[in-house]
This record gives C-alpha cells, structure tokens and sequence, in this order.
C-alpha cells in the first residue's frame, strides 16, 4: 500500500453521485503544484464516502487550498479516441481545509447611497 500526503487547491468544485446501493461518493480533483515552478502541476482525484463526501460538497469550492492523505490506486482507463490512459486517485482520505480563496468569500454589503450624515464636512 502506497499513502501520499500533499497540498494543493480543487480545480473544480466537488462533484458528488450516488450509488446504487444509496451512498454518496465524491470526487475532489486537485492540482499539486510541484517544487520547480516550471514542471506541470500533479493532479490526483480524492475520493470520500457518506458524511465526508456530503461535507466536501458543501463546504469546499474551486481554488480553495486543502491538506490531503490517503492510500494511492491508480486507475487505469481507455479514452474515446483509444488511448491508454491512468489517473491517480487517493481512497480512505483525511482532509484539511485551507482558505476560500478570495472571489468566494462574501465582502461587505454595497450600498448604492453613502450615508452623509456621518461625515465631518
């Protein structure tokens, strides 16, 4: 058994389903940047179950920063154009969630009209 820590933001927000024996699943896709700014970054799907997978859902958002461990298996498929291809993903998942980053986080009501009565002049 291989475990992976890392660090890195969600490309998309959690994409959840349902199986047909009624537990949820998520996938969280996320980029790992690697140490030499130039390479690509790593990309690794998280996948939790039931009460993890429906807070993922509700609480992480695209670009938001999160911590992450859990057991390697790759999964292998055939794309549509008949290329081989393999895609990582890391089961029975511990999650820390980072910061929102900043376009999710709701700022200070606008008001269309400033109040003039408390300014000095």
């Amino acid at each position: 058994m291989i475990t992976l820590t890392g660090h890195g933001r969600l490309t998309r927000d959690v994409q959840t389903r349902t199986t047909h024996s009624g537990k949820t699943v998520a996938t969280i896709s996320v980029a790992s940047d690697r140490r030499d700014r130039d390479l690509q970054p790593i990309y690794v799907d998280l996948i939790v179950w039931q009460a993890q997978a429906t807070a993922a859902a509700e609480h992480l958002v695209k670009g938001q920063a999160v911590s992450f461990a859990g057991r390697l298996e790759p999964r292998e498929y055939v794309t549509n154009a008949g290329e081989n291809r393999c895609a990582l993903e890391l089961h029975g998942v511990d999650i820390e969630y980072g910061p929102k980053p900043r376009a999710s986080e709701p700022g200070p009501a606008a008001t269309d009209e400033a109040d003039t009565d408390d300014l000095p002049f």
